[in-house]
């Protein structure tokens, strides 16, 4: 790293920061492509922009330039499973077609997320070694039946957790 931070010294600074859990899926035309991601945040309520970024050595990151839209699952705390999947090898993902089917525009979307958010992609902007996406929402699901299903999946320090209250 630049600046005489060390990227350890950087990654343990910021593991201390708890954030919640995504799995981003798409279909540039070559089938499913997913990925866990915890870098999302909503940028704008008027348009309706979300982000979150992707390494530039990601093995998903040529479908995504290529992906019109996208769908980002925000997960439960019953989903640590799935977040797992995702961050493992790409051929492994879509495997259990029992996890997942497609919205009627195509995207793939997954089985029992608490909160989904269809996007287009607006933008993607480089930035040092990863990509910013920027995502203009077109459509929003929750399930608000489920109360297990309500309270998110944070990742902090390297593991999973999920929130308790104060």
């Amino acid at each position: 790293m630049t600046n005489g931070i060390s990227a350890e010294d950087y990654r343990a600074a910021l593991g201390r920061h708890p954030a919640g859990v995504t799995i981003v899926t798409l279909d540039a035309g070559a089938g499913p492509v997913g990925f866990t991601a915890t870098s999302f945040a909503s940028v704008s309520l008027d348009p309706p922009l979300v982000t979150f970024n992707i390494a530039e050595t990601s093995s998903s990151i040529g479908a995504l330039r290529g992906a019109r839209s996208l769908v980002v699952h925000l997960l439960g705390e019953h989903q640590q499973h799935l977040a797992q999947r995702f961050s493992r090898s790409a051929a492994e993902r879509f495997a259990d077609e029992s996890l997942w089917g497609r919205l009627d525009t195509g995207e793939p979307v997954l089985h029992g997320t608490p909160s989904w958010l269809r996007a287009e992609v607006d933008q993607l902007i480089p930035v040092g070694d990863h990509t910013l996406v920027v995502g203009l929402v077109t459509r929003v699901h929750s399930d608000d039946e489920d109360e297990t299903a309500s309270a998110p999946l944070l990742y902090h320090r390297g593991r999973y957790h999920k929130p308790t209250e104060l």
